[in-house]
């Protein structure tokens, strides 16, 4: 192990903590894997609509927070609105502290990246998405005519602010595919895999009694995936499904009046979530957009039975042997069909841990992190 004396600054987009949704999951289990390894972090917060915490002082030496701006015009800035409004004067001065590297989470907090006082340190991007993707996909799953408009304009003011990573030290990719493209464009890009709460495989051998499908409903490609699911996937009431998550959409309750086969919860605990997950017979995964890595898929490989999902979710992971594929309403009745048959087997278990330990394990991540910021800094 190196020295307790190494040390970094990270920069999260939000308040990591409590760790329930993709983005702050990634940036929460990053910070501990990082102090259990003896790595002290100044981690950086902007706020909105969470809690300070202190849960994150078990894993950072300092913790700042700086009020996230909002904009009643939020076309008013050449400058993408989630980089714009996370541009504290305040960020910049506490990072002059020292000369230590600095992790930006996200384009989201890369206003100061290319700083003229920060220039000669080493920073690291962790690109989360192909953030013009993102949002150009959240466009076409939008029906309010405002927000679909305000994604357009994001992805076009993304796409031109994205060339800012050519001033980053490292690019660190969460997925293969955001890999190919990054380094196609920036020669500084490397994989690193998402970073997640699972330590070890827990899936449990034998059969569940219902599939199950997660994720937050508020977010458009998430309620779009539950839509598909309810609307053209589960029209057999012999097959039961549970959709957890938050804030569902009118067009969703809708979709479920009269379908007592399928249940929605939308305020499980962390706890509730993972139990609905492992005793599932089957984790129903479709998705709609291919940028980034989907905690869902790894959690459910982790801790979950038998993982059903499209091709959009797994393409380019390197988990694609450990999922039943299945693109049209069609392909997921005809495998749903069959798998709801068949137990998860101990040998299946094994298969997964053997690759998953290898590839996804957090602690051999941050290791990962901290050798490319080592060599990095000889290059430098």
């Amino acid at each position: 192990m190196k020295s307790k004396s190494e040390h970094i600054h990270l920069i999260a987009f939000d308040i990591p903590w409590p760790a329930n949704y993709g983005g702050v999951i990634d940036i929460f289990y990053k910070l501990r894997a990082l102090h259990a390894q003896g790595i002290r972090v100044t981690l950086h917060c902007y706020q909105y609509g969470r809690e300070q915490s202190k849960e994150l002082l078990k894993y950072a030496d300092k913790v700042f927070y700086y009020k996230r701006r909002t904009f009643k015009n939020p076309f008013y800035s050449k400058l993408p609105y989630i980089v714009a409004s996370r541009n504290t004067v305040e960020l910049l001065e506490n990072l002059k502290s020292d000369r230590d590297p600095i992790v930006f989470e996200g384009l989201h907090c890369c206003y100061y990246l290319n700083h003229p006082e920060i220039k000669n340190r080493i920073r690291v991007v962790r690109t989360h998405n192909i953030e013009h993707d993102y949002y150009s996909k959240l466009e076409e799953v939008e029906n309010n005519f405002f927000k679909k408009y305000f994604f357009r304009i994001e992805s076009e003011r993304l796409k031109r602010f994205e060339s800012q990573l050519k001033h980053a030290s490292l690019i660190a990719a969460i997925s293969p595919s955001d890999f190919t493209y990054f380094s196609k464009k920036f020669h500084q890009a490397f994989y690193l895999p998402a970073f997640h709460p699972n330590e070890t495989v827990e899936c449990q051998a034998g059969t569940g009694s219902y599939a199950f499908y997660h994720g937050n409903l508020s977010v458009g490609e998430n309620d779009q995936a539950a839509r598909f699911l309810v609307n053209e996937v589960f029209t057999d009431p012999s097959f039961p499904l549970i959709i957890a998550g938050s804030n569902p959409s009118r067009e969703l309750l809708s979709s479920l009046e009269g379908k007592k086969h399928i249940r929605l919860y939308n305020h499980l605990d962390s706890k509730e979530m993972l139990d609905y997950i492992r005793n599932a017979q089957i984790n129903v995964l479709p998705t709609f957009q291919s940028t980034g890595i989907k905690l869902k898929l790894i959690n459910s490989l982790y801790l979950g039975r038998h993982c059903l999902a499209n091709s959009m979710m797994v393409n380019n992971t390197g988990l694609e042997p450990f999922c039943i594929l299945a693109n049209t309403p069609g392909q997921f009745k005809k495998e749903l069909k069959k798998w709801m048959e068949i137990p998860f087997t101990e040998a299946d278990k094994d298969k997964r841990k053997a690759y998953l330990d290898l590839h996804f394990s957090s602690k051999t991540n941050a290791a990962l992190l901290m050798d490319a910021i080592r060599l990095a800094k000889k290059s430098h």
